[in-house]
């Protein structure tokens, strides 16, 4: 298979390329990173770019928290106008098969539960509440502890900043653009994918990177809130198999079709830390109860419908993976 692999100089597009190399197929990389006119948003460009393309893996796109509201139309350009731009002229050369870069991101927060009420949907986290060290979503309807569970693809979405927003848009483009051509869109939902080549001291990056990038320096890792702060840690490896497999698969057209990408092991952000500090002999982490606002508290992944559909399971442990993104 001829693949289109845009953003496929980056962090997880590098690794996309090599896995699809490993197993065969033709991977050709559309980034601007190696050439500055490989812009997603260039209708000129991308054309070109998907001439005798089968397939198009799409991982282009302006990444993390960032700052706010201030840097909104930067995302949405990116994110999104990259987005409609690509399966316009994929509509116009015939080519059916996508695979998205989604994120977990457009949950919200993730999945919890009520002894009263069953499964509940906290609103946002107040400042003030944050300010206080009140860190835990509580029920919405009677104010009782929660207890956080993994959240599977048909939750409803709920995007709480500008990046979830935009990472949902792509998704909706990606839908649109299934059914009016026939062809077949997968996304995949990435949770807090680590590993090789992850990009360093960006307000962009993952916690993961920053946590790394301290302790290069000799310094402690900074845990936000109380570091009891659920996540899915994934390797890039395996997320990389996961773009092959949905590649490869047999998937049906006219429709979108949402896969969470985890390791099915939620970590504490505090036990991330904790991990990297040890493999990298630097000094304890240092919980400071700052927080972002937009943060969510708990969001882990149940990938089991990745697994039963298409046949993948990672097999990176965090232990190990933690040891080699720490020698890096």
């Amino acid at each position: 298979m001829r693949v289109l692999v845009t953003g496929g100089a980056g962090f997880i597009g590098s690794h996309v390329v090599e896995a699809l190399r490993a197993r065969g197929h033709e991977a050709f990389v559309f980034d601007v990173r190696d050439d500055p006119g490989a812009d997603v948003r260039d209708p000129e460009a991308v054309a070109q770019a998907l001439k005798g393309v089968d397939a198009v893996c799409h991982q282009a796109a302006m990444v993390g928290l960032g700052n706010g509201v201030t840097d909104a139309a930067a995302y949405v350009s990116r994110n999104d106008l990259g987005t409609a731009v690509l399966v316009s002229a994929m509509a116009q050369a015939g080519i059916a098969r996508l695979v998205l870069a989604g994120s977990m991101v457009v949950y919200g927060e993730g999945r919890y539960s009520c002894p009263r009420h069953g499964d509940v949907r906290p609103g946002p986290r107040a400042a003030g509440d944050l300010d206080a060290g009140r860190f835990e979503p509580l029920c919405p309807s009677c104010g009782a502890a929660l207890t956080p569970a993994l959240i599977g693809e048909d939750a409803p979405a709920d995007p709480r900043n500008v990046y979830a927003a935009t990472k949902l848009t792509q998704e909706h483009l990606a839908a649109a653009w299934a059914r009016t051509s026939g062809g077949s869109a997968l996304s995949l939902r990435y949770h807090n994918v680590y590993g090789p080549r992850m990009p360093r001291d960006t307000p962009y990056a993952g916690v993961a990177s920053f946590f790394r990038s301290a302790l290069a320096r000799g310094e402690a890792p900074r845990v936000f809130e109380d570091g009891r702060q659920r996540r899915d840690f994934v390797h890039v490896r395996d997320v990389a198999a996961a773009n092959v497999v949905a590649l490869e698969a047999d998937a049906a057209g006219g429709a979108l079709r949402a896969y969470n990408v985890g390791s099915g092991v939620p970590h504490t952000v505090g036990e991330l830390a904790r991990a990297l500090a040890a493999a990298c002999r630097g000094p304890e982490p240092v919980v400071t109860g700052e927080f972002r606002l937009g943060d969510v508290r708990h969001i882990t992944a149940d990938s089991s419908r990745l697994r039963a559909e298409l046949g993948w399971r990672p097999v990176v442990a965090f232990e190990d993976g933690m040891r080699e993104f720490a020698g890096e």
